[in-house]
């Protein structure tokens, strides 16, 4: 019900657009009228709307050696994830790339395909009309056996245990992404008169505009290849960005994380036993976070078959601190309060409770999520529990330098740059930490091409239309 709301409310927007009779108006200016819809909410996720708050610790703790970092700051309204993503919901994204190949070894020739199963694609890879649910062309029961052939490509024999299992290497999701920021600047247009608007400076007609670009290719061994390109700017596709990313988690985080410890159980279960469906998927990159937004982007605009979508994304720093505490300065933790229980010392979080006592709060490593209550926005585990990824990247003077509205600090690392100008920030502590890091005033960083036991992320969209009592 809601998806056909939201495609009503899509087209009233589109054709709302066209200007409005003038007659009765007395040749007066009125403006071109539009109807105004507030947008329904999306699928487990929670409208924080705009607000401003003070960003950073408040006073400095020389203990922890935490720096007064703090900032006054306003942030938009914004829908996020009630909860981490889950196992279950990463295995979804799993499952559509896995599929997504199959499909397309169904019509190649090299694995006896037959073109009759080759379906149209628009630029971005999606399925276009009347191939919407393109799932149902796998011919999943009683296939042929060259169909079987393009099926059985994904798997592969564990040389151990003999068992059939998916091919890990092979999950590689493709996407591009748009950098609209750098597209925008000044002296990024492609007409030189417009790079300067100062009338007392000559436009250089002959200046040279050097871009960067990523982009990504597979090579004949199906190997990922990088590229950070550096060219003049030629045209708008020199801000088309594009990237191929090994989706699948890193189950071996939870035995390189943790020396001299028999993490092993995890490791062959967390992510694939379906009783962890519900916990937090971890082992996800920074890089394998931001894929799963791209996708989920496109796999709502595939299915609503429009372009009028906000993408999902990772949340700033400022977003995610907002969220954390409810919008209020005082909240050192997602529920106020100073200290990590309530009165009658119940948890409130999945923390490390004592050195070495990781069960006192009830749980070992991490927890199902909506475990413990949810803070005053509707959000849950947004302290303890895993940490999570950001978009912002680390940098020493945190947020001294960015905007006071919707600030946020980018900087896409190209692979030829040192390795620490790669870390990204990660917000909320996890169930690995003790109480102090899992407050909401507290940053941390990692690489972004780690994969870690503790980190896993949500997503956030920008809300589009009236925030919830506002016209």
């Amino acid at each position: 019900m809601k998806k056909l709301f939201f495609i009503a409310a899509l087209i009233a927007l589109v054709t709302s657009c066209a200007p409005t009779s003038s007659g009765g108006n007395g040749g007066e200016l009125v403006g071109v009228r539009a109807m105004a819809w507030g947008e329904p909410t999306p699928y487990g996720m929670v409208l924080i709307e705009r607000g401003s708050f003070t960003v950073g610790s408040s006073e400095e703790d020389s203990i922890w050696g935490t720096p007064k970092n703090d900032k006054p700051i306003s942030v938009e309204s914004f829908w996020m994830d009630e909860t981490e993503i889950t196992n279950g919901k990463y295995k979804q994204f799993l499952f559509w790339v896995r599929d997504s190949i199959i499909r397309e070894r169904l019509a190649d020739p090299a694995y006896g395909g037959n073109e009759a199963f080759k379906i149209e694609e628009d630029r971005e890879g999606n399925p276009v009309k009347p191939y919407l649910n393109w799932a149902r062309a796998i011919p999943w029961k009683n296939p042929t056996e060259d169909e079987a052939r393009a099926i059985e490509s994904v798997y592969r024999i564990n040389p151990i245990t003999g068992q059939k299992e998916l091919d890990p290497t092979q999950m590689n999701y493709r996407y591009e992404i748009f950098n609209h920021t750098e597209a925008a600047k000044r002296k990024n247009r492609l007409d030189p008169t417009r790079r300067v608007l100062n009338t007392d400076i000559k436009p250089d007609l002959e200046a040279e505009i050097i871009i960067s670009k990523d982009t990504a290719f597979l090579n004949d061994d199906g190997k990922i290849i990088t590229e950070t390109i550096i060219r003049p700017l030629s045209s708008e596709f020199d801000f088309l960005n594009t990237y191929i990313v090994n989706i699948y988690p890193d189950t071996t985080a939870w035995v390189n994380d943790f020396d001299n410890a028999y993490n092993e159980p995890y490791m062959r279960l967390y992510f694939s036993h379906p009783g962890y469906n519900d916990y937090p998927v971890v082992g996800v990159s920074w890089e394998q976070a931001n894929a799963f937004c791209a996708w989920r982007t496109q796999y709502l605009i595939s299915s609503l078959q429009t372009p009028f979508i906000e993408p999902y994304r990772l949340p700033t720093e400022a977003e995610w601190e907002y969220a954390a505490r409810a919008g209020m300065n005082e909240n050192k933790y997602p529920w106020g309060g100073d200290i990590p229980m309530t009165e009658k010392g119940c948890f409130n979080a999945n923390f490390k409770p004592q050195e070495g006592n990781y069960v006192k709060d009830g749980n070992l490593i991490t927890s199902n999520v909506a475990t413990f209550p949810p803070n005053d926005f509707g959000l849950y585990d947004m302290a303890g529990n895993v940490s999570e990824w950001t978009s912002t990247a680390y940098s020493e003077g945190g947020m001294a330098y960015t905007s006071d509205m919707n600030p946020d600090y980018r900087y896409n690392a190209a692979k030829e740059d040192p390795y620490q100008m790669k870390r990204k920030i990660i917000r909320g502590g996890s169930w690995k930490d003790v109480s102090n890091f899992i407050r909401s005033d507290i940053r941390m960083w990692e690489y972004q091409n780690e994969q870690r036991s503790y980190i896993g992320f949500r997503c956030v969209r920008t809300q589009i239309g009236f925030a919830k009592g506002r016209k």
